[in-house]
This record gives structure tokens, C-alpha cells and sequence, in this order.
């Protein structure tokens, strides 16, 4: 079994992988549905489990069965929380969807607390709030505020927030089941988000090199490795510690975005950088319980 610490580490790289998340988007062109996009994302995070089972010499059929709770945690973890935030960016602003969605790492440290073997730790939730007011300093630039007629969106983007957290905190309750399932988890939600495509969305491909490279990319790594990683480390790390890393994700992506000439530095992303930083430390430094 890896070391608590190594796990907490494999987990760390989903945190990177999500920061890519942006720039892969505005390379793909962003003229793709988003259902449409999520099926294409997914399948190819199922074929990347399917290929690591065809070289251990099996086809991975014996991870299929798990309990009815695991699917449950599975499908709604990772289906429910893209058609809760795809529905809240149809009802509400997109900047006010994220200040609401990015909520989940916070609400990862505060409910982790209830599970067995882990406790309530003053640091881990300071460090998470001053985390948390840098994400937001970074990511409400432009926005026009919150407004009672988006209610609805603003709603559904909490919801993102719960499922998420959620998903990531119950997962600890069903260690038991390998990282492989979630292979099996990918792939059912390409078939949802594929029956959501048919449903309400006009397909429309990608016309150019960089526009497929980029759709390969987001389904190898923000949505392959970043979820298979994020799982290990979940269950075997630090969750608490890992639930206030994750908002380095929005400082990475506008750091990447920067350096790929889409955007600017600017004063405010030196201040959120140094609340994420410091609201990292302190976690980072908080005591733990020995594994």
C-alpha cells in the first residue's frame, strides 16, 4: 500500500492536471457542446484505463462489480456534478457559477472532518478560507455581482459545490474499491453525457489539428489521470490538506493562460496568488495524525 504521504502526493497532480483546463478549452476552440465535449473527454478517459488493462493482460471486466453504493458515488460524483454546472452556466453569469462552484474544496475540508479517523482542525479551515478568498479575488474579475433573478443558477452551482465535495469526502467510505472502477465510471458517464448531446445539443466537430490535440489532451489529463489520481489520493491521503491545495487550480490555469498569451498579469492575480500560497502553508504546516 503507498505511504499516506505518497497518496496525498498522486492526489496533488489532479490539482495541476484540473489547472490545464482552461487553456486545453480556448486551444479546442470552444465551439464544442459542452455534453457533446464531456462524452468525447470521457470516452477517451475510459479508452486510457482500457489500455492500462490490456497491458496488465486483462480487459478490467472484474471491476465492474461493485456495490450499488459505489456506482452511486461513481455516476452522480462525476456525471452529476458536469449537468449541475453545465445547467448553472445556462441560467446564471459564468464568473458568479464559478465563485459558487469553486466552494467544493472548502466543503471537502469542513465535511471530511465527520469521517472516521479524521477530526475538526482550525488550520485546515483557515487555510482553506484564505485560499478560498483568493480563488474568488481571481476569479470575479468583471463580475457584475450576484442577482436575485439568477437565483435558480446560483443554486445549481452550489450544487456542484456539494456533489463534488460530496463525491470526493464519501469516497473515503468505499477505500475498498480500486482506482480501476472509475474507468468503468467514465465510461458510463460518456454514455449519459452522450444521450444528453443527442437530446439537446447539435454536434459540431472540431476543425483543425490543435482543436483535436486539445480535445485528446482535456480527456488524457483534466479528465483521465486528474480523476483516477484525485480518487487514489482521496482515499489513501490527506483529504483535508488536499481540499485546500485545490484552489491552486483557478491560479494555475490563469498563470497558464498568461503564459500561453491570453491574458495579463496583474496586480490582483499577485494578491490572490499570495492568499492561495499562504492558505496552502497553512495547511501544509498544520498537524496531522501519524499513518
Amino acid at each position: 500500500m503507498t505511504s499516506h504521504h505518497t497518496a496525498t502526493l498522486i492526489g496533488s497532480v489532479s490539482i495541476f492536471l484540473w489547472g490545464t483546463l482552461a487553456l486545453l478549452t480556448k486551444l479546442s476552440g470552444g465551439q464544442i457542446p459542452p455534453f457533446q465535449m464531456m462524452a468525447m473527454t470521457f470516452a477517451i478517459a475510459f479508452a486510457l484505463m482500457s489500455i492500462r488493462w490490456w497491458v496488465q493482460g486483462h480487459t478490467g471486466v472484474q471491476f465492474i462489480g461493485q456495490s450499488p453504493m459505489a456506482w452511486c458515488i461513481g455516476i452522480v460524483g462525476l456525471f452529476g456534478y458536469h449537468f449541475a454546472y453545465f445547467k448553472a452556466m445556462t441560467l446564471a453569469p459564468a464568473i458568479e457559477v464559478s465563485l459558487l462552484a469553486y466552494l467544493w474544496p472548502l466543503l471537502i475540508v469542513l465535511l471530511s472532518s465527520l469521517l472516521p479517523g479524521e477530526s475538526f482542525r482550525i488550520r485546515y479551515v483557515m487555510g482553506a478560507m484564505l485560499a478560498l478568498l483568493g480563488c474568488w479575488l481571481l476569479v470575479s474579475v468583471n463580475s457584475n455581482g450576484f442577482a436575485w433573478e439568477y437565483l435558480a443558477g446560483y443554486m445549481m452551482a452550489f450544487m456542484c459545490a456539494l456533489i463534488w465535495s460530496s463525491y470526493s469526502v464519501l469516497s473515503r467510505l468505499i477505500q475498498a474499491v480500486p482506482t480501476d472502477a472509475v474507468g468503468w465510471f467514465c465510461g458510463v458517464t460518456a454514455l449519459l453525457a452522450l444521450t444528453c448531446h443527442l437530446l439537446w445539443e447539435n454536434t459540431h466537430w472540431p476543425d483543425n489539428t490543435i482543436a483535436w490535440l486539445s480535445i485528446i489532451g482535456l480527456g488524457l489529463g483534466p479528465v483521465g489521470i486528474a480523476f483516477f489520481t484525485w480518487d487514489y489520493g482521496v482515499k489513501h491521503g490527506n483529504i483535508q490538506l488536499l481540499g485546500t491545495l485545490a484552489y491552486s487550480t483557478p491560479l494555475i490555469s490563469v498563470v497558464l493562460l498568461i503564459l500561453a498569451g491570453f491574458g495579463q498579469a496583474t496586480n490582483i492575480l499577485i494578491i490572490a496568488s499570495a492568499l492561495i500560497v499562504i492558505g496552502s502553508l497553512i495547511a501544509g504546516f498544520a498537524k496531522t495524525k501519524k499513518h
